[in-house]
C-alpha cells in the first residue's frame, strides 16, 4: 500500500509499504477513504524528530470502510463505514469508564510515562502506524471505531476523528457562563470549531489570529475576529467591560508566534543526537508560550483558560503570580474522543450543518501530494486552513 512517511525534519515522502495485517483477534483493517493533515502533525514535521524513526507512517484523522475483522470482533462487520478516533482506548478500564479515554490504562505508553497510545504520533504515544495511508490496522476495533451512515460525504464525519471533539472538549473545559464571552486564541482547524461551537451555544465569541483567510472563515460563522496586533489584548479587554473574557480557549500550542529565543532552542534540538534531544525535550522549557501567556492575560479574574494546543516541555516558565492573583482555572489535555461522539454525531448529520463542518477544508488532494501540502499547510500559504487527503 501507499503511505505518508516521516523521513526527517521537513521531509515527508509517500512510500510503498507492506499492507497491515490482523495481529490480534480484536483488530480490524480499514480501507481509508479520507484522511486529514492535523495541525499537530506539523509539530512532527518541524520539531518531534527525536521521537520518530525514518519510515514512520503519519496521520491520526482517518475514516473509511472495514475490509477485514479479527476473530473476536462481533460488533463490526466488513463493509461498515467508520471514523477512527485518534486515541486508542479499551473502553472498560477505570480511565475509559471515567470518560478519560486519552488516559486509557490498557494502552498507556508507560515507557515514556505517557497517556493512551495514538495513531501516527511518535514513540511518546506508542509509534502506532498512522492513518495517512491506503489501509489502517485498528487495534481494539469495536471500541476504536465510530460507525456512521452511508449517505453523507466523508467531510461530514471525518472531523469526529479528532479536531471536532477536541474543540468541543476545549469549550466544555472552558466553563463559559450562560451568555458569557469566550475568547479563542488561534483560528486553525481546532480554533475554528471552538469558535463556532461557542456561537452555537449562544456565547459572544472573540477570536485572535494573524492570518486574514482564517479570520474571514470564522467571521462567516458569526465570530468577531481580531488581528494579532500589539494592543489586541487591551482592545478585547475594553470590549468586555475592562475585565477580560469569561474564558479563553488556547488553540495554538508550542509553536506560537513570538519568543525568538525559544524558537531558536526548538531548532537547535533538531541538531542533537536523538537520545540527547529526547532528554532535552522531556526536561527543558521547549515551548513558545506567547499564545498561552496571552490567554492568561486575556482571561478575567476568576475566569478559565482551556488549553487545546499541544505542548511538549516540562520546564516551561509560567506566570504563577498572575494565575494565583487572578484566580485563573486551567483545564487541558488530549481529547477524550469517545466521550463526545454521541453528542456530536447528530450535529454533523444535521442538514443545517450548525458547526459548519462543510466549510473548513481548503485543500483536497491525493495521497501522493501530501509532502507538498505539509509544506503549504505549515507556511500557511495559498489560504491553507485544512487539508484532506484521498488515498
Amino acid at each position: 500500500m501507499k503511505a505518508v512517511t516521516w523521513q526527517g525534519k521537513r521531509k515527508i515522502s509517500v512510500e510503498t509499504v507492506p499492507d497491515p495485517k490482523i495481529e490480534e483477534p480484536t483488530d480490524a483493517i480499514v480501507r481509508i477513504t479520507s484522511t486529514a493533515i492535523c495541525g499537530s502533525d506539523l509539530h512532527l514535521y518541524e520539531l518531534f524528530g527525536p521521537f520518530l524513526d525514518a519510515g514512520d507512517i503519519l496521520g491520526h484523522e482517518p475514516m473509511g470502510v472495514v475490509v477485514e475483522v479479527g476473530a473476536d470482533v462481533t460488533g463490526l462487520a466488513v463493509g461498515d463505514r467508520v471514523v477512527v478516533p485518534f486515541n486508542i482506548a479499551c473502553g472498560h478500564c477505570f480511565m475509559c469508564r471515567s470518560g478519560l479515554q486519552s488516559q486509557c490504562e490498557t494502552t498507556q505508553v508507560r515507557e515514556y510515562d505517557s497517556g493512551a497510545a495514538l495513531f501516527g504520533y511518535t514513540k511518546l504515544y506508542g509509534q502506532v502506524p498512522g492513518g495517512q495511508a491506503e489501509l489502517l490496522r485498528v487495534p481494539l476495533a469495536e471500541y476504536n471505531t465510530v460507525r456512521v451512515g452511508t449517505d453523507l460525504p466523508d467531510e461530514r464525519y471525518l472531523f469526529l476523528s479528532d479536531i471536532l471533539p477536541t474543540a468541543w472538549q476545549g469549550v466544555e473545559f472552558a466553563q463559559v457562563p450562560e451568555g458569557g464571552t469566550l475568547a479563542v486564541m488561534g483560528l486553525g482547524p481546532v480554533g475554528q470549531f471552538a469558535a463556532r461551537i461557542g456561537v452555537h451555544r449562544g456565547y459572544r465569541v472573540l477570536a485572535i489570529d494573524p492570518v486574514p483567510e482564517r479570520r474571514a472563515m470564522a467571521e462567516r460563522h458569526g465570530v468577531d475576529t481580531f488581528d494579532l496586533a500589539d494592543d489586541v489584548i487591551d482592545r478585547l479587554r475594553d470590549l468586555t467591560d475592562g475585565r477580560g473574557a469569561d474564558a479563553v480557549v488556547e488553540a495554538v500550542g508550542l509553536e506560537a508566534h513570538g519568543n525568538p529565543g525559544t524558537k531558536f532552542a526548538q531548532q537547535a534540538v533538531g541538531l542533537l543526537p536523538d537520545a540527547i534531544a529526547q532528554k532535552v525535550m522531556d526536561t527543558a522549557g521547549m515551548d513558545r508560550l506567547a499564545a498561552l501567556h496571552s490567554a492568561i492575560d486575556l482571561a478575567r479574574r476568576g475566569g478559565t483558560v482551556s488549553i487545546s494546543g499541544v505542548y511538549a516541555g516540562d520546564a516551561d516558565l509560567m506566570p504563577m503570580k498572575t494565575l494565583f492573583d487572578k484566580q485563573i482555572s486551567l483545564r487541558m489535555g488530549q481529547c477524550n474522543v469517545k466521550r463526545w461522539t454521541d453528542t456530536l454525531l447528530p450535529l454533523v448529520e444535521d442538514d443545517a450543518d450548525p458547526l459548519g463542518v462543510m466549510d473548513l477544508v481548503t485543500h483536497t488532494v491525493s495521497l501522493d501530494e501530501a509532502p507538498t501540502l505539509y509544506e503549504t499547510f505549515q507556511k500557511k500559504d495559498d489560504g491553507c486552513i485544512k487539508v484532506v487527503l484521498k488515498p
